[in-house]
């Protein structure tokens, strides 16, 4: 799979390790890129708070929904509100089952919204299915270019 990096945003130890694991035993080598909370997501996106512009941005984000600082939710609407990152490809990654996220995530722009499945076999078929979609087989769309 490619090189590029993914980001993850999660907040919960044991999901980001669990989710390090599903990569490994996935093979999916690209750069996992770790953000605990919404506020440090932006940051390192936005390139603000002594993060320097990204000469590019993630391939992917991995975005839990329930963060502290930012929520997910509260991610998404700015990133989408940024010409930069507008076109960001963003998957949320939760274990919400709340039908107003899922509603929430998509008039926000999400690309796709996955629970997290609970048993770590599943866990780790849904990420090898998730990386050879959303890194292989799905066209990226093109930067936004500023005039």
């Amino acid at each position: 799979m490619s090189h590029k990096s993914i980001l993850l945003v999660e907040d919960n130890p044991s999901d980001i390790a669990l989710t390090k694991r599903a990569f490994e035993k996935s093979h999916i080598a690209n750069e996992l890129i770790i953000a605990q909370d919404g506020q440090q997501a932006l940051d390192y996106l936005l390139g603000r708070e002594g993060h320097p512009p990204l000469p590019e941005l993630p391939a992917l984000v991995l975005l839990d929904l329930k963060l502290p600082i930012i929520d997910g939710l509260g991610v998404l609407q700015q990133l989408r509100a940024h010409a930069s990152t507008r076109r960001l490809l963003v998957v949320v990654l939760t274990s919400s089952v709340e039908q107003q996220d899922l509603a929430a995530s998509y008039d926000l722009g999400i690309n796709s919204y996955i629970r997290k499945p609970v048993d770590f076999a599943q866990f780790a078929a849904t990420i090898t299915q998730l990386g050879l979609y959303w890194l292989v087989m799905n066209e990226t769309p093109p930067k936004v270019t500023t005039s």
